[in-house]
C-alpha cells in the first residue's frame, strides 16, 4: 500500500448495476483496488408506462421537475425529448446534477451539501412554492417526504416515475468464493433495494462471512437498513461514488 494507490490487494465489491458501475470499477482500479463486480440491481423500464407519457406529455405545464437520482435524470431526460425552456429544474444532490448536466440541462437547483430530500427542501428556493406545478421523476415506488412536503407548502405535485428497479439473475459463485478465501475485504452499496436483493442472491450460508466485511453505503438510511440486516461494521462517509471512496480510503489507511 502507497500513497497513491492506498486500496492496494483490496478485494471490493461492488453491487451496483452493470450499466453503471464502469466508473466506480475505474476509480476503485486507480487506488489500486481489486473490484469484484456483481450486479444486485437492474433497471427495467416502468411498468405502466402510459401513465408516465400522460405526465410528459404536460411537461412544460409545471414550474420545476425534481430529479431524486442519477437513475432518475438518465431515464428521466430519455423519455421526456427536448427540455421544455421554461420548466426548471432540480436536483437531490451533486450526483444528480452533475448526470442532468452532462445530458445538456444546465441551471440545476441543489444542495451544496447533502444528498437527500431533506437538504432539498431546505434550499430557500423551496420555501415558497405556493401554486406551482412540480413534478418529480423517481423510479416507482420510493420515499413519499419530498412530495408530501411540496403539498404542505401549497405545490400541485405529480410523478413522473421512469424506471423501475429489479433483482437481477446473477451467479454467486464468484462472490462466495472470494468470500471464503478471504479476497472480498470490503462490501459497497449504493440503496437498500440492493442490500436486500444481495441477501437473496447470496443466500443465508453466505450471510457469517458477508456481515464480516465491512460494508460502505453513501446515506445513513442505507446504513441503518444494513445494521437491521446483519452488518456489523457499516461506514458512511458521504454521498455518491465519491463518499464511498472517501470512507475506503480512510478505512484501509488505517486498517
Amino acid at each position: 500500500m502507497t500513497p497513491d494507490r492506498p486500496l492496494a490487494n483490496v478485494g471490493v465489491l461492488v453491487t451496483r448495476p452493470a450499466s453503471q458501475a464502469a466508473g466506480f470499477i475505474a476509480r476503485l482500479k486507480e487506488l489500486g483496488a481489486e473490484p469484484l463486480l456483481f450486479p444486485a440491481l437492474t433497471i427495467l423500464p416502468p411498468l405502466h408506462s402510459d401513465v408516465l407519457d400522460a405526465v410528459l406529455r404536460q411537461l412544460a405545464g409545471y414550474d420545476l421537475a425534481i430529479f431524486i437520482s442519477p437513475t432518475a435524470a438518465e431515464w428521466g431526460l430519455a423519455a421526456s425529448g427536448p427540455w421544455p425552456v421554461g420548466t426548471r429544474v432540480a436536483a437531490v444532490g451533486r450526483g444528480t446534477a452533475q448526470s442532468l448536466a452532462a445530458r445538456g440541462v444546465h441551471s440545476i437547483l441543489a444542495p451544496v451539501e447533502g444528498a437527500d430530500s431533506e437538504h432539498l427542501l431546505a434550499l430557500p428556493e423551496l420555501a415558497e412554492v405556493g401554486g406551482k406545478r412540480i413534478v418529480i421523476f423517481r423510479g416507482e415506488g420510493g420515499r413519499e417526504l419530498l412530495a408530501d412536503v411540496l403539498r404542505s407548502r401549497g405545490a400541485q405535485v405529480d410523478y413522473a416515475e421512469c424506471y423501475r428497479r429489479g433483482c437481477p439473475a446473477a451467479d454467486p459463485a464468484p462472490v462466495m468464493a472470494g468470500l471464503a478465501a478471504g479476497r472480498i475485504r470490503a462490501i459497497t452499496a449504493f440503496s437498500r433495494e440492493t442490500l436486500d436483493n444481495l441477501m437473496a442472491l447470496l443466500g443465508e450460508a453466505c450471510q457469517p462471512a458477508l456481515f464480516a466485511q465491512p460494508l460502505f453505503v453513501p446515506h445513513p438510511r442505507i446504513a441503518e437498513h444494513g445494521g437491521k440486516l446483519g452488518f456489523r461494521t457499516i461506514l458512511t462517509r458521504g454521498p455518491g461514488e465519491s463518499g464511498l471512496i472517501a470512507g475506503l480510503v480512510e478505512y484501509f489507511t488505517h486498517a
